[in-house]
């Protein structure tokens, strides 16, 4: 039944001449296949912490302005783990779709993993930032690329003087920070894609969303958005969320229990059936 369902919304959503974007957006679920820890799944780094840090008081701008080399060696240690990680074959299969579809398909991550870019995708929108960039901590708030000197490290490790000379802004002085959204921060266009995200929602035919949960603020206003602009919502976890709580009472809308490549090759079969027949 689940199958004639999906089935029958992606030939639909295909048959539309307007509101017909196919857009996925995906959380930390996504990436555990690939060795890297959700959040705030029942195995989550947020419910269990880590050995050193509690990640919701960490990571804060607040703790950074306090303890900037500190962050910084967690940061390296975690860009460390990332790099190490490969994309899945849910990564693949995304980039597979956007191969196939073109420009109806948009990606939107709250991913900071860089695993959706190494895996190919490129019409993609990383709302919480990125790894791969830095940026000034201080009022020019400049963006750059990562300084090829800081390398990934041990925990323990500390920083050398010469990763410290790499890490203070050329304009200003003041330290750069990893060039991703904090805690105890706002959504922006600039570094979030927060208007993008929401135009796109707004001309989306259907919306999967993979392995996350809610709980953040952007990504349930993209679900709220599609929803009120007469999107399909497909809602593909391992577990209940926030996200189906809110889809309890809707209509447009396809709840599978499950990981993502429990059913990414059948949604990519169906919407490739449907490229191929031109429906």
């Amino acid at each position: 039944m689940k199958n004639i369902e999906l089935k029958n919304i992606i030939e639909e959503v295909f048959k539309k001449e307007k509101k017909n974007k196919f857009t996925f957006l995906t959380g930390a679920g996504i990436s555990s296949d690939s060795g890297i820890p959700t959040y705030r799944g029942s195995d989550g780094i947020w419910v269990k912490g880590t050995k050193f840090h509690k990640p919701e008081k960490f990571g804060t701008f607040e703790y950074f302005y306090k303890n900037p080399e500190e962050v910084w060696q967690y940061t390296l240690f975690r860009k460390r783990m990332l790099e190490n990680a490969k994309p899945n074959q849910s990564h693949k299969i995304i980039a597979d779709i956007e191969n196939d579809l073109k420009d109806r398909f948009q990606l939107i991550t709250q991913n900071v993993d860089n695993l959706h870019r190494r895996a190919g995708s490129e019409r993609l929108f990383e709302i919480h930032g990125n790894y791969r960039e830095v940026k000034c901590s201080a009022s020019c708030s400049e963006i750059r690329p990562m300084p090829p000197e800081l390398k990934g490290k041990e925990l323990t490790e500390d920083l050398s003087q010469e990763e410290i000379d790499a890490l203070k802004c050329p304009t200003c002085g003041a330290w750069m920070r990893a060039n991703i959204l904090w805690f105890d921060e706002y959504y922006d266009e600039k570094t979030n894609k927060v208007d993008s995200s929401l135009r796109i929602a707004k001309n989306t035919g259907v919306l999967f969303i993979i392995g996350t949960s809610g709980a953040t603020s952007l990504p349930m206003r993209i679900a709220k958005t599609a929803l009120q602009f007469g999107g399909y919502i497909v809602d593909i976890n391992l577990e209940d969320n926030l996200f189906s709580d809110h889809l309890s009472t809707k209509k447009n809308k396809l709840i599978l229990r499950g990981k993502s490549i429990d059913f990414l090759p059948e949604i990519r079969h169906l919407i490739k059936n449907c490229v191929d027949q031109h429906i």
